[in-house]
């Protein structure tokens, strides 16, 4: 069994030592050589690496690549990992694709639907120019599509192992979908990030794809390997400046980060939800300072400040899903938390039920909660 996992990169980093990972450098057409396999050989849209990010490496392996059986997508710092949590082994793979048809990701489960939070990291032009394409070109997958659209799951990171089979059918229905959306967008006039719109569509595509398929999945840890990541950076350098006490610091410095880097706050790199939680910490902080007190423990160091609010956060959630129980009633009870602090919390995950949350907290735990 030949397996070959393309690394995707666009910068030089530590190749793992197995020879099963090939580094490809993709956009290679448009950028400087880094001395790994390239992507502007043979057939390839290698050029149009600012619409379709690692996509045009796995374009490449779909049109290039004869001589494995299996082929893999990873890259430079993000792996499919053994349950362990190390990089796979070729001896693993071998076994695990006996019995599965393609490993992946883990699904990420979002606050919203992937619809809203399409709309709201995109635009929503571009969903509708993806919705008369797919309804034109795959009929009988639209209806599927539509509904998992309006739910919150999604693949990320574009990562997968399967048969070179299977992974050209893969590619030969997802090229097509955004060959013909590119005609209905100006993607050229978007900024660097949002140009960028079909590596990030293609993620949600893949689950979508894969159940359509009636595909036995093997879901897989993913992990960060090599340079750091973007948003890890943000949450340290955010909490270094709570521990001084320079909250305001602290949001400024994430709206600059923020501002050059839109997909910091994206589940797929904020997955431990820590940098939602620095936000979250932010405005629990400004409305609590306004009304004269200071409950969160914002300079006491990341396991207390993220343990307080995800315990607080816990609790509303069990009260928006009716799932509460006399524990979720008395940590909404207990002084340590801020009428403030529920409030900032029920705003972040009741939406338009907001009101009613406030009055289900002042029935079951005597204390009113402001709206925000």
């Amino acid at each position: 069994m030949r397996i070959q996992i393309y690394t995707m990169t666009h910068k030089k980093f530590s190749v793992p030592p197995d020879p099963m990972y090939v580094p490809l450098q993709v956009g290679s057409a448009v950028h400087e050589p880094l001395g790994y396999l390239r992507d502007d050989s043979g057939e390839n849209i290698s050029a149009q690496n600012c619409y379709y990010a690692e996509l045009t490496g796995m374009y490449w392996v779909w049109k290039n690549v004869f001589d494995a059986d299996y082929v893999g997508v990873c890259h430079y710092r993000r792996y499919l990992l053994n349950e362990l949590g190390f990089v796979y082994t070729k001896k693993e793979l071998e076994q695990l694709l006996q019995h599965y048809d393609i490993l992946t990701s883990m699904k990420l489960k979002l606050n919203f639907s992937y619809e809203y939070g399409f709309t709201v990291n995109h635009t929503k032009e571009d969903l509708d120019a993806a919705d008369t394409v797919i309804h034109e070109l795959y009929p009988d997958f639209y209806p599927l599509y539509r509904k998992r659209i309006q739910e919150n799951h999604t693949y990320f990171g574009n990562l997968m192992i399967c048969s070179k089979k299977l992974y050209d059918e893969y590619c030969s229905f997802l090229f097509p979908i955004f060959a013909n959306m590119h005609k209905l967008l100006q993607l050229d006039s978007y900024d660097d990030y949002h140009k960028r719109l079909y590596g990030f569509l293609s993620e949600f595509l893949l689950m979508v794809w894969t159940e359509y398929r009636g595909l036995k999945v093997r879901e897989c840890k993913v992990g960060m390997i090599g340079a750091k990541n973007e948003t890890g950076e943000v949450v340290e350098q955010m909490l270094s400046l709570f521990a001084e006490r320079k909250v305001e610091e602290a949001k400024t410095y994430f709206l600059s980060c923020y501002q050059k880097r839109p997909d910091i706050l994206m589940e797929a790199s904020d997955i431990d939800g820590h940098l939602h939680l620095c936000l979250e910490a932010v405005s629990v902080f400004e409305y609590e300072s306004l009304h004269g007190m200071e409950k969160i423990p914002i300079t006491e160091g990341k396991e207390t400040l993220f343990g307080y609010l995800e315990q607080l956060n816990e609790a509303v959630l069990a009260l928006i899903g009716n799932t509460y129980g006399d524990a979720e009633k008395e940590r909404l009870k207990d002084g340590k938390y801020s009428e403030y602090a529920i409030a900032v919390s029920v705003k972040l995950y009741a939406g338009k039920e907001q009101k009613a949350v406030c009055a289900l907290i002042d029935t079951l735990c005597q204390r009113k909660i402001p709206l925000l």
